[in-house]
């Protein structure tokens, strides 16, 4: 009898673990899976009200090409539907749901408004939202007003209608836009920034028609913005708090207003492009002048040179210490020369190689002390390269990359 116990009794170990720990453990559990277990026995259905994370995807593998006429299936419908029902009014933490719905598939929306306005409202703090709508989509006003969400990402593919001026989340402290077009340029500072008054951070991921012109929040700290493609001429950034900004686009024709006064570290990525004929990136360098860290693209290098030929004059960066500069081209070579003398301060240097480094530009670099070369390899070319970079007399220390 005694060895039947022993036999048995690891096979229900997990029984005897305390509740609050076996729903931590199905909450770790795809949501599929965590619920069926609900059908082992009344303790497992009780159980599972206690996962506190719900995610559904809707995703088909080798769905290819027709993703473009994709709705979720009935199968999925169901899912969703018995996991909220199994629930019941048990808190919720986190919420990703992905789908498809059709253009005009009233049904299939008021689906998700349902599904979302549901979990919001019992103290949900993080929500992620995929929503492949070809027509518009009304977000649930439950959503909108929700005063526990701390986190929120919206896509992708998702065309809102006009956002409505209610919108108030009090608590939302990060918030990720990845292809979301609103009805109106103006919407995402005007209505949603505007509605977040602790929001810190900011992730924008847009690849199409609707780039918000203006970016506006007292309270942002942390700003990545990235536009594959930009039909706008100009952006404004107005954020007097900001401290660290990663901004990938096209160079504009203007910048017309930047307040980036709190700038700490900034990272600017800006290609040329065939619709924008003569880029004006003055305001924007003039409004990242206050930074301590600052990393140039290739890309941005040859932007910021064109225009300096054409009248941009560099400000004097108090603060930088930190300078990481790439570049295609011989010529910019001597916009680095001219931001080393208006940066007294600056410490390190980062520099990717000294391919087509011209030897006869002279590199004021008394006040660097250490020079990162992210590719060297230590040929002829390259060490008369570096000698005459660094001059006869320097004790700059130089950091080669890692075999």
């Amino acid at each position: 009898m005694d060895a039947k116990k022993l036999d048995t009794g690891p096979r229900d170990a997990i029984n005897w673990l305390p509740d609050e720990i076996l729903g931590k453990i199905l909450s770790l559990l795809a949501t599929k899976q965590a619920v069926s277990t609900s059908v082992l026995s009344k303790k497992w259905r009780t159980l599972f009200k206690l996962v506190d994370t719900l995610e559904f995807d809707d995703s088909v593998s080798g769905m290819g090409e027709q993703e473009a006429s994709y709705v979720f299936p009935e199968s999925f419908k169901d899912l969703v539907d018995r996991t909220v029902a199994l629930q019941c009014d048990y808190p919720i933490r986190k919420l990703s749901l992905k789908c498809h719905v059709g253009r005009d598939d009233e049904q299939r929306k008021a689906c998700v408004d349902r599904w979302i306005s549901n979990v919001v409202g019992r103290g949900v703090s993080e929500v992620v939202l995929r929503i492949n709508d070809r027509g518009l989509h009304f977000l649930s006003p439950q959503l909108l007003t929700c005063k526990t969400l701390v986190k929120l990402t919206l896509g992708t593919r998702l065309f809102l209608g006009k956002l409505p001026s209610y919108v108030s989340l009090p608590s939302l402290k990060f918030l990720f836009i990845h292809s979301v077009f609103f009805d109106d340029f103006g919407e995402l500072s005007n209505v949603l920034l505007a509605g977040c008054p602790v929001v810190e951070a900011l992730y924008l991921n847009q690849d199409g028609e609707s780039m918000p012109y203006t970016i506006s929040s007292p309270t942002l700290k942390r700003l990545s913005v990235h536009y594959e493609y930009h039909f706008e001429s100009v952006i404004s950034f107005d954020l007097p708090n900001l401290e660290y900004l990663d901004y990938s686009d096209y160079a504009l024709y203007g910048y017309p207003q930047v307040n980036l006064e709190s700038l700490v570290e900034a990272y600017l990525n800006l290609d040329k492009a065939e619709h924008v004929e003569s880029p004006d990136v003055t305001k924007l360098i003039m409004g990242i002048r206050n930074v301590e860290i600052l990393s140039l693209s290739p890309d941005s290098v040859g932007v910021i040179y064109s225009c300096c030929k054409y009248g941009l004059l560099l400000p004097v960066f108090n603060n930088l210490v930190s300078l990481s500069f790439g570049t295609k081209k011989t010529r910019a070579w001597k916009l680095l020369a001219d931001i080393l003398k208006q940066s007294p301060k600056l410490e390190t240097l980062i520099i990717e190689d000294l391919n087509g480094y011209p030897l006869d530009v002279s590199m004021p670099l008394n006040q660097v002390k250490e020079l990162q070369i992210l590719e060297y390899g230590e040929s002829d070319d390259e060490v008369k390269r570096l000698k005459s970079f660094l001059g006869e007399e320097s004790m700059i220390e130089v950091v080669f990359p890692e075999v």
